[in-house]
C-alpha cells in the first residue's frame, strides 16, 4: 500500500506539470520563457538540497553531461512554449507519445529486435498521435504547439536515452538542472522576467515540487518496481493530465482526444508488456 501511495503521488506530479505550465501561461501570469527559467531555477535548488542531505555527490563533469543539460534544455523551452497554446491534456498526451515512440525508434536504429507486439503497439500509438493533431473539429488548435510539444517530446527522450543506466540517477538530475539553468536564461536575453507573484510561485511550485520532488520520488521508487511495470505505471500520466485539466482549467475532453488518448495509452501498453523483450543483433 505504501508503495502504491508512492507512486501514485509521483505520476500526479509529473501530470501536474502540464496543468500548472497551461494554467500560468494562458492565464497571463507569467510568460512561457520566464516559466522554464523559474522552473529549472527551482529545481536546481530542491534537488540540490535533497543531495545535500543524503550526503550524495553533485556529477557535473561526468561524461554525457552536456547531452544530458541540452535536451533537458530543449525539452523545457518546448513544454513551456507549447503550453501558450495546447489544452494540458493533449500536451501531455502529445508528449507522452512522442518521448515512447522516439525511444522505441532508437532502440530499434541501435540493435534491438522489436518484436511483432511492440512493433503493433507503437504503430497504434503513432496512429493515436495522428488523430490528437489532426487539423479539425476537436483536433489541435495550433500546428505550432504541437510542433514545440515534439520538441519537447524529442528532447525529453534523448534525455532519458543519456542517463540510461547512470549510478548516481538523482545527483545526474540535478547537475543537468544547473547545467540547464544558464542556457535557459539565454531566452530571458533583451526581455527580462515577465511575470507577477501568481506566475512566478505556479512556475517554482512546478520546478521545486512536481519536477524536483517529483524526480527524488520517482528515483526512490523505481528500484522497487519491475521495469515493465514502471513502464506501466506511466501510461497514467497523460490520462491524469487530462482529467486535471478539465477538473481545474475546465478544458473540454472532446471524443477526439478520448480516443487519441485511448491509441496512444493502448499502444504503449501493448508493446511495453511484451512478454518477449528484444535481442540484439548479433
Amino acid at each position: 500500500m505504501h508503495l502504491i501511495l508512492l507512486v501514485t503521488l509521483t505520476m500526479i506530479a509529473f501530470a501536474a506539470n502540464s496543468v500548472l505550465n497551461r494554467l500560468a501561461v494562458d492565464g497571463g501570469y507569467i510568460d512561457p520563457s520566464s516559466f522554464a527559467v523559474i522552473r529549472v531555477l527551482a529545481g536546481a535548488v530542491v534537488l540540490g538540497m535533497v543531495l545535500s542531505a543524503r550526503g550524495g555527490q553533485l556529477p557535473l563533469m561526468k561524461r554525457g553531461r552536456i547531452v544530458g543539460a541540452l535536451s533537458l534544455s530543449a525539452y523545457m523551452i518546448g513544454f513551456s512554449l507549447a503550453y501558450a497554446t495546447l489544452d494540458a491534456g493533449l500536451g501531455a498526451l502529445i508528449l507522452f507519445g512522442v518521448v515512447q515512440i522516439v525511444m522505441f525508434a532508437w532502440g530499434a536504429a541501435t540493435g534491438a529486435r522489436p518484436t511483432v507486439r511492440q512493433m503493433a503497439g507503437a504503430g497504434i500509438a503513432f496512429v493515436g498521435l495522428l488523430i490528437a493533431l489532426w487539423p479539425g473539429p476537436g483536433g489541435i488548435a495550433d500546428a505550432g504547439g504541437a510542433i514545440l510539444m515534439t520538441i519537447a517530446g524529442i528532447g525529453w527522450a534523448a534525455y532519458t536515452l543519456a542517463g540510461r543506466g547512470a549510478p548516481n540517477p538523482l545527483g545526474a538530475t540535478a547537475a543537468n538542472f544547473i547545467l540547464a539553468l544558464p542556457i535557459l536564461a539565454l531566452l530571458l536575453v533583451g526581455q527580462g522576467l515577465s511575470a507577477n507573484m501568481t506566475g512566478v510561485g505556479l512556475a517554482a511550485l512546478a520546478g521545486g515540487v512536481t519536477s524536483g520532488l517529483g524526480y527524488t520520488l520517482w528515483y526512490a521508487v523505481l528500484p522497487r518496481l519491475p521495469a515493465s511495470t514502471a513502464a506501466v505505471v506511466q501510461l497514467s500520466v497523460p490520462i491524469i493530465a487530462i482529467i486535471g485539466g478539465a477538473l481545474l482549467l475546465g478544458e473540454a475532453v472532446t471524443g477526439v482526444i478520448l480516443i487519441a488518448a485511448g491509441f496512444v495509452v493502448g499502444g504503449i501498453a501493448l508493446a511495453v508488456t511484451t512478454q518477449s523483450l528484444p535481442k540484439d543483433r548479433k
